[in-house]
């Protein structure tokens, strides 16, 4: 079938690869003449494992394209909206104006009977309005508007989309059934189920999922703050509550709080939906709260295990939000590293493909291609993203190299035993500390988790 974009953003460019990998003809569409030309050189402005492949062997295939202008509208069987709609400035509500423009300029190019298909995330009702614009601007039009949210991660986008637990897809009518059935069709041989539903339940189950797994990290990220009071291990709590069906182990990974392009930007918008129909969200209201709150808190737990940390030097270790993406959205590494560098610390970073976009949101660092390099001398070393290649570092060689052996593993990568037969201090998430420890080399012996004498004293207004 025939297909148009409109947006090469992350949701975009991977949906339209993907679709023409799987058989269909796609043209991408953006106003960006610079991102459409890099496009056309084959070069990708977002760091997604495996996407440079898929989009070049099908564009070598002539199954995707891309252009600046509308033509492929006009010949499309279904026309996907994915444009930006990030969090608006003083509300939290998701700002839907690149929607509603996308939505006025595809109603010129309409031809025959078409799907309009919004792959954003929207508020519930932009379907409404989506399907409003365009019978004003050409009323003559043979159309629907059906909502068609996706669920990729970022890192293992190609995949999910391939191997999807589900398809929703939001629309009453017939005609728009079948073709966005037809559209996936082929993903039928991995069984995959399609759930057709009306448009703005379509929209709200986007929302309530993200909101339900930002409810998960924030629950377990809290059991965590208990565990280490308890002498406890959140790791074990997690594998115990997990393995429960009805909880599942998925997003019970105790961290620095939740980030990236969709959780803190659709809770919340989900909180203003409700607020906007006289309901009040609670619980995603305290969801919010905990993470906002986490975040900040993670540099005071940098000073707890360090000391002072004014003219010392810290290493961070991760940067991007997640794993496997360049993605610096409300990633925790920003409010960690600022308040690093309010108490006075010096900070260098190393990311594996993010640094040049964390440039932008933190120009007041030192950044490293080689994280050895990073690690030299510092003062204490605090792992933000759970890279892969973080977990086989050389620990003894980074020991030896650092001024202070003091970690802070905010990704319960290290095992504390492992850490303290090295000889660091370690603190990670929701387990207890290794403060100090003997080693056939060190000059005199300390048992491991015994209490410091040299970290300062919380406040009561420090005090989690």
């Amino acid at each position: 079938m025939r297909l148009a974009m409109i947006g090469t953003g992350y949701v975009g460019l991977v949906s339209g690869a993907c679709f023409a990998d799987i058989g269909h003809r796609v043209t991408c569409i953006d106003k960006d003449e610079g991102k459409i030309a890099s496009l056309r050189r084959g070069e990708i402005p977002i760091f997604e494992p495996g996407l440079d492949a898929l989009v070049a062997a099908n564009v070598k295939a002539k199954r995707l394209d891309f252009s600046m202008d509308l033509d492929a509208v006009a010949e499309a069987d279904a026309v996907f909206i994915a444009v930006g709609t990030p969090s608006r400035r003083g509300d939290g509500h998701a700002d839907l104006s690149y929607v509603y423009a996308a939505a006025r300029e595809v109603a010129a190019a309409l031809q025959g009977f078409t799907v309009v298909v919004t792959k954003s995330t929207v508020p519930v009702g932009t379907g409404d309005e989506v399907e409003r614009l365009i019978r004003e601007a050409n009323p003559k039009a043979d159309f629907v508007v059906a909502s068609n949210p996706e669920f990729l991660r970022e890192g293992a986008a190609i995949r999910d989309f391939k191997f999807p637990d589900r398809i929703v897809v939001g629309t009453p009518d017939e005609r728009a059934r079948k073709v966005l059935g037809d559209i996936y069709g082929p993903l039928s041989l991995n069984q995959t189920p399609i759930m057709f539903t009306e448009r703005r339940t379509a929209e709200l189950i986007k929302y309530a999922a993200n909101a339900f797994l930002a409810t998960k990290i924030s629950f377990i990220n809290e059991i965590a703050d208990l565990s280490e009071k308890v002498g406890a291990d959140v790791q074990e709590v997690a594998r115990g509550i997990g393995l429960d069906n009805r909880i599942g182990p998925k997003f019970l990974n105790a961290g620095p709080g939740f980030g990236g392009s969709c959780f803190p930007k659709d809770t919340r918008a989900l909180i203003k939906i409700a607020q906007d129909n006289d309901v009040q969200l609670r619980i995603l209201e305290a969801v919010q709260g905990v993470n906002d709150n986490r975040k900040r808190a993670m540099s005071r737990k940098v000073a707890n295990a360090a000391g002072n940390l004014r003219g010392k030097t810290v290493a961070v270790l991760g940067l991007t939000f997640k794993p496997d993406t360049d993605d610096m959205r409300d990633a925790p590494s920003i409010p960690l590293v600022t308040g690093l560098l309010d108490m006075g610390a010096k900070v260098r970073a190393h990311d594996p493909v993010g640094v040049e976009q964390a440039r932008k949101e933190l120009p007041g660092i030192e950044y490293f291609d080689d994280p050895y390099d990073c690690m030299k001398d510092a003062d204490a070393m605090v792992v933000v993203t759970e890279w892969v290649q973080y977990r086989t570092l050389d620990l003894d060689r980074i020991r030896q190299s650092m001024a202070q052996p003091v970690v802070v593993d905010l990704r319960n990568v290290y095992s504390p035993e492992d850490m303290a037969e090295l000889g660091f201090v370690y603190d990670s998430v929701g387990r207890a500390p290794v403060r100090r420890l003997r080693r056939a080399t060190d000059r005199e012996t300390i048992a491991p988790n015994s209490a410091r004498t040299d970290a300062p004293a919380l406040s009561p207004a420090d005090q989690e």
